[in-house]
């Protein structure tokens, strides 16, 4: 996978900021949507306290292994899918965790069937679609063009 290419996919889909913002759900939240955590030196500092390039960069890389990870125990195979569909599904991933992912029962049998039309529909059909919105149309796109 092309964590580079991931990383410039994630900042157009999550945003960049190198300061300490709200998330829309009001969580303190930096970088490439990295939600500060307690083990984070940003943990409890106020809104707008910059954040360096290589700190946004060093958290991106963990998070990123961490949601391929999470990815994994959703999609076993991952490593074997196209290179595509394991950036759409990692990007899926970081969005929403593992837990949620799980549920899209139609679009994992769509998957790991090669079944790439109907992955792109049923990954569509769900309350996370509505919510990303244009996001979802780009990443459906990209399974789509698998088939």
């Amino acid at each position: 996978m092309n964590i580079d290419q991931l990383r410039e996919q994630l900042k157009i889909d999550e945003g960049v900021k190198y300061e300490i913002y709200n998330d829309h759900l009001g969580y303190a939240t930096f970088g490439i949507g990295h939600l500060v955590v307690k083990g984070d030196e940003e943990h409890g500092k106020p809104i707008g306290t910059p954040v360096s390039e290589e700190r946004v960069n060093s958290v991106f890389d963990s998070d990123v292994a961490t949601y391929v990870t999470e990815a994994k125990k959703v999609f076993p195979n991952l490593d074997t899918l196209p290179e595509e569909a394991q950036e759409v599904i990692v990007n899926m991933c970081f969005n929403m965790g593992a837990p949620r992912l799980s549920k899209f029962k139609k679009f994992i049998g769509g998957v790991n069937a090669g079944d790439w039309d109907t992955a792109a529909v049923e990954m569509m059909d769900s309350r996370w679609a509505k919510q990303v919105g244009v996001r979802a149309d780009r990443l459906r796109d990209r399974i789509k063009a698998l088939a």
